[in-house]
């Protein structure tokens, strides 16, 4: 644990170089288009090779989506002058901020003027006293889940299933929640929310576009959605566009999926989970189709809709998402690693060394 967590630091503290090295020389000095993005080219590198070093899934597997999704998809933008880089931040903190963590900073006078999706996710937002107790429930949840698992020889499979996609979840939101917990504090920015309920969810569409993890949602749309439908449009004209512009952006995000698992595996990839996406893209696609065709004459109810994309989600993830992780222990590496991140605790902590250890 001790030689993971300086692995850990030594990574951020390159991190931290190259963003002062964009900041600073290349933002500068160099002009957009494809010299900056030559300049860049050793920041990539250190992005890719760096995570390598660890081996935790707790913090390899948020540092290379940090840095080899996130990071470099902002820095190529930002070789053109475009994203959320760009204009660049005074502010050396703030570049490192935007660039290498899940945020996306609201613009100044910005208000929210669409108005929420269902009544169901409004009434909670009401009924939430801030989100510090949104956070601790969701903490404790997953802290559940956790000592479940010691169960986990006497449960159904389909119960573990339904165990892992909760965990997943809870485990993402909070890991987001934290890595943006400085840019508010520190620097007061307002931030966009990173995810919306993906729980309430009525469609496919409404999962990945307005619901799980916008920060995805938010680089891919102008690194893939938007060059390849401008592109298609000459092809296919404007209303056939969306649709390859749709499949790309998934199978985009089923590649970087690829990228994250080998991160964590350490073995060659099987497409698993590239297919997963592709396969929720082409239903995205019949979707958007369908409810053009209807134009709004039928449509499910939510108590039916809500339902049956989870049990979509699920039945297809236990399908193509999951069994690279099960397959090569990552889910017994994950659920071993909260015992000895608190055994690493108590042992650098004196007053937490007196707890009676679990028999």
């Amino acid at each position: 644990m001790e030689d993971e967590l300086k692995n850990f630091i030594k990574v951020w503290i390159t991190t931290i170089l190259c963003l002062s090295y964009c900041h600073y020389i290349v933002s500068r000095l160099i002009p957009k288009g494809l010299l900056r993005l030559i300049s860049l080219l050793p920041v990539f590198y250190f992005f890719i090779t760096t995570p390598l070093t660890l081996h935790s899934f707790h913090l390899c597997g948020p540092t290379t989506f940090f840095l080899v999704w996130l990071g470099i998809f902002k820095l190529l933008l930002f070789s053109f002058n475009l994203g959320p880089l760009s204009p660049p931040p005074a502010s050396l903190f703030h570049f490192i901020s935007i660039a290498c963590l899940p945020i996306k900073i609201k613009p100044p006078n910005h208000k929210t003027t669409q108005k929420p999706s269902n009544p169901i996710g409004q009434s909670v937002t009401q009924w939430l006293p801030n989100k510090s107790i949104v956070v601790a429930v969701k903490a404790l949840l997953l802290g559940m889940i956790i000592h479940t698992y010691e169960y986990r020889p006497h449960l159904h499979p389909y119960v573990i299933l339904a165990l892992y996609c909760c965990h997943m979840y809870l485990a993402l939101e909070l890991i987001l929640v934290l890595s943006a917990t400085p840019a508010r504090a520190l620097f007061r920015f307002e931030l966009e929310p990173q995810s919306n309920e993906p729980y309430l969810s009525t469609s496919l569409q409404d999962f990945w576009g307005r619901r799980w993890n916008l920060m995805v949602t938010n680089i891919l749309r102008p690194t893939v959605y938007d060059p390849t439908r401008r592109v298609c449009a000459r092809v296919f004209g404007k209303r056939w566009a969306r649709l390859p512009a749709v499949m790309a952006t998934f199978a985009v995000s089923g590649l970087m999926h690829e990228v994250i698992y080998y991160y964590l595996t350490r073995v060659q990839p099987t497409w698993e989970v590239t297919w997963f996406f592709v396969l929720h893209g082409a239903c995205v696609v019949v979707e958007v189709e369908v409810k053009k065709a209807v134009t709004g004459r039928w449509r499910l109810h939510p108590v039916v809709s809500r339902p049956l994309t989870l049990v979509f989600l699920a039945v297809t993830g236990n399908w193509l998402f999951f069994p690279q992780l099960l397959r090569n222990g990552v889910d017994a590496k994950a659920i071993g690693e909260y015992a000895i991140m608190v055994d690493f605790v108590k042992a650098n902590l004196p007053h937490l060394s007196y707890w009676p250890n679990k028999t």
